[in-house]
């Protein structure tokens, strides 16, 4: 029986279960493309967030002097660029998913939200490679873990979810305007320095609050409390960031929803001018 549907129903998130098997395919293909003919393979995983914490060691504590919440600046900034680099690819890679997918799209009817999803997924394989260096760097600073370890999936799903939020509006806006995907390095490059990966949130807290404004206003961003959330699993540091990861929790929420509602709308014009 064939029903009309709307609101959230409308999206039909069930499908995504019954195609499983496909997107576990799409995960396996975008990882084996990503590292096919490289000599380093899946070590380029662990050498970006290295290599550019090694810079943001040298240009942000060094010599600008930013401080970095009582921890050694380069596990700071790693734990920092960690969840940052999967959040970023992610959402690169989910924006110009379905234009890179137009061939598939044309032949064959599945879930079109698989696509996105998949491109998610295949960026999670990399912050699986990249993990084990945190640990390599709190042994070599003589940081313990934080009993909150376990909390730390929590903060991953919350990256998860901000990445394919926004990965959804752009994939479906790229579609349509291909000037979308010359602008993504852009918002991405400018979304680091919105986020608390250089520098601990208090130091944007205290300064809105200087300002007469309420320091919550900096968990606007999504990531911030996945960026605070993250190091307080992993080192106790920020003491409490659980009014942080509210907001942005709240948003990533607002973001994923009305991401899917839009790339559902746009759903039927895919196969046409994609």
């Amino acid at each position: 029986m064939i029903e009309p549907t709307r609101g959230l129903s409308a999206l039909q998130l069930g499908d995504l279960w019954e195609y499983r098997e496909l997107l576990y395919f799409l995960v396996w293909r975008d990882v084996k493309v990503r590292y096919k003919q490289t000599v380093l393979g899946a070590l380029w995983a662990i050498l970006q967030p290295f290599l550019t914490m090694v810079v943001f060691t040298l240009l942000f504590n060094r010599i600008a002097r930013i401080s970095s919440a009582d921890l050694p600046y380069p596990l700071f900034s790693y734990a920092g660029l960690l969840v940052w680099t999967f959040f970023s690819q992610s959402l690169s890679q989910s924006s110009g998913s379905l234009v890179g997918s137009a061939n598939l799209i044309k032949k064959v009817y599945f879930p079109r939200l698989v696509i996105p999803a998949s491109a998610v997924l295949a960026a999670l394989v990399d912050f699986v490679v990249a993990a084990p260096m945190v640990a390599v760097l709190m042994a070599y600073y003589g940081v313990a873990p934080n009993p909150a370890l376990v909390a730390l999936p929590v903060f991953l799903l919350l990256a998860m979810a901000a990445a394919l939020g926004a990965g959804l509006w752009l994939a479906a806006l790229n579609v349509e305007y291909r000037d979308v995907r010359y602008a993504i390095p852009f918002v991405v490059q400018l979304w680091l320095f919105l986020t608390p990966v250089i520098y601990p949130a208090d130091t944007v807290i205290g300064w809105l609050e200087h300002k007469g404004l309420p320091g919550w206003l900096v968990a606007l961003n999504p990531m911030t409390g996945v960026v605070e959330g993250f190091r307080w699993a992993l080192f106790g540091a920020p003491e409490n960031p659980w009014p942080l990861t509210l907001v942005s929790a709240v948003i990533t929420g607002i973001l994923l929803v009305t991401g899917s509602l839009y790339f559902h709308s746009m759903e039927r014009s895919f196969a046409d001018i994609a």
